[in-house]
């Protein structure tokens, strides 16, 4: 996986994030990034749902914001094996 700068980072459409940006600061206005969890290529998909993963499990995520990443990973990239926690458990 190629390493994403911030520039090219910038130049993503929203379409290939799995969650919109972060809101910040007093007036909670969105940062200049277009969002968060890049999912332009498979490996960043894949990358979004070990983390999307790991945020639940570490309380900085929740987990309907983990079930978004999954469906939108889900629904581009069909080849990735896609599974909701529950099915992990047995």
């Amino acid at each position: 996986m190629a390493r994403l700068s911030h520039s090219r980072r910038k130049r993503l459409p929203r379409k290939s994030f799995a969650l919109p940006p972060k809101r910040s600061g007093k007036n909670k206005t969105p940062s200049t990034v277009a969002g968060r969890f890049p999912i332009d290529t498979k490996a960043r998909a894949r990358n979004a749902l070990a983390r999307a993963a790991q945020g639940v499990k570490a309380g900085t995520l929740s987990r309907s914001q983990a079930a978004t990443i999954r469906r939108k990973v889900k629904r581009r990239y069909p080849s990735i094996k896609v599974t909701s926690p529950r099915q992990r458990r047995k």
